[in-house]
């Protein structure tokens, strides 16, 4: 049985030489790259289950890395840093990273959160192979809903027949936003549509992945902004783009 890899990205051996232990005594196979340049090339190369990722790497800021990384890959990234502030987070957070760890940290933190994200991942692909095998492709046919289109089997969101790049947890909360097209859905809902389990995150974390949905769908239509704000409530989508 192939053991998941883990792809490390931190410029400091004694941390990467500590997270290498824990991972490989939770049964996990870790390789380490000391630089972000060396870490996107391990990932041209190889596939991985997950990335760790430093944010103060001496080539570069990973919050940049993690622009290139999802430029091309979907895998789940961990943010590993020694900034704790509210912003940073929610930077990686609006980034595409799927948690955030702040040093000093507990090796075992670590590893229950890696496991954590491929344990939610997991959970995520069965759920949407399971709804793709009843339902096949679908497109959304809602009244007003036309800019809008959503393919079930391949997990892809077209708006104004452009295919959207969109993280896991983008695809969810702007699917569950398309299907109720209209509906005021509050921050908890949409948790509970795009997270396996929404009381590990912060509902501050829907804010962020809102911000960068936005920002897509702006870099298709400048002139569209279909997600409407409710402030105190949630958001909703517009009944017709660009309202």
């Amino acid at each position: 049985m192939t053991l998941p890899r883990i792809l490390i990205v931190e410029d400091e051996p004694a941390i990467a030489d500590t997270l290498i232990y824990a991972l490989k005594t939770e049964g996990f196979t870790p390789h380490w790259c000391a630089t972000g340049a060396a870490g996107l090339a391990a990932l041209a190369e190889t596939s991985f289950a997950l990335v760790v990722l430093d944010v103060g790497l001496p080539d570069g800021n990973g919050f940049d890395f993690c622009r290139a990384i999802r430029r091309a890959h979907e895998v789940p990234i961990l943010f590993l840093t020694a900034r704790g502030a509210e912003v940073d987070r929610v930077v990686g957070l609006e980034l595409g990273a799927d948690d955030y760890v702040t040093k000093p940290f507990s090796p075992r933190e670590v590893t229950a959160r890696v496991k954590a994200i491929l344990r939610r991942g997991r959970l995520a692909a069965g759920a949407e192979n399971a709804v793709a095998a009843a339902t096949g492709r679908q497109v959304e046919e809602h009244e007003g809903a036309a800019e809008f289109t959503v393919d079930e089997e391949r997990c892809r969101i077209c708006f104004r027949g452009k295919p959207l790049e969109l993280t896991r947890y983008e695809y969810r909360l702007l699917r569950a936003l398309v299907a109720r097209r209209g509906h005021v859905l509050a921050r908890g809902q949409l948790m509970e549509q795009a997270w396996e389990d929404p009381g590990a995150s912060l509902e501050r974390t829907v804010d962020a992945h809102v911000k960068s949905l936005r920002a897509k769908l702006r870099a298709v239509a400048p002139d569209a902004d279909p997600i409407v704000t409710h402030r105190g409530l949630g958001y909703s989508l517009a009944e017709r783009a660009g309202r």
